[in-house]
């Protein structure tokens, strides 16, 4: 069966909503092309961490992987692109002064890309 066989609003909406999918750099359904996860560095001493609460005015309470409770800033690249809620896990770089109350959210983690730490085991539970 075609897809010009289902008629030409199915066709058409089929149509649309793959380039909608190719325009916002998804790949086409069905393809099994490699997933790309960012990893924290710890040369730079990126660590991940999860919102607790949502302190307003771009800024977040986050527990870290050490077991401490800071205060990351979401940078200016990341807040009106980058949606945050409680419960998120996030990539987090600690300040160099202030180290264990400040920090920077560097990448906010998705749910296929949790799946895929989880599996290689680099997402460990605290």
């Amino acid at each position: 069966m075609l897809l010009e066989d289902l008629g030409p609003a199915t066709y058409w909406r089929n149509i649309l909503s793959y380039k909608k999918r190719k325009r916002r750099g998804g790949p086409p359904p069905g393809s099994t092309e490699p997933m790309r996860v960012r990893t924290p560095r710890e040369r730079d001493g990126e660590m991940f961490g999860i919102i607790i609460q949502m302190l307003g005015f771009d800024r977040v309470r986050v527990r870290c992987e050490d077991g401490n409770i800071r205060i990351g800033r979401i940078p200016g690249r990341m807040k009106k692109r980058v949606w945050m809620r409680v419960g998120d896990t996030v990539l987090l770089v600690p300040w160099d002064f202030q180290t264990d109350e400040k920090c920077d959210i560097a990448y906010r983690y998705r749910g296929n890309e949790l799946d895929w730490l989880e599996k290689r085991g680099l997402l460990k539970v605290f």
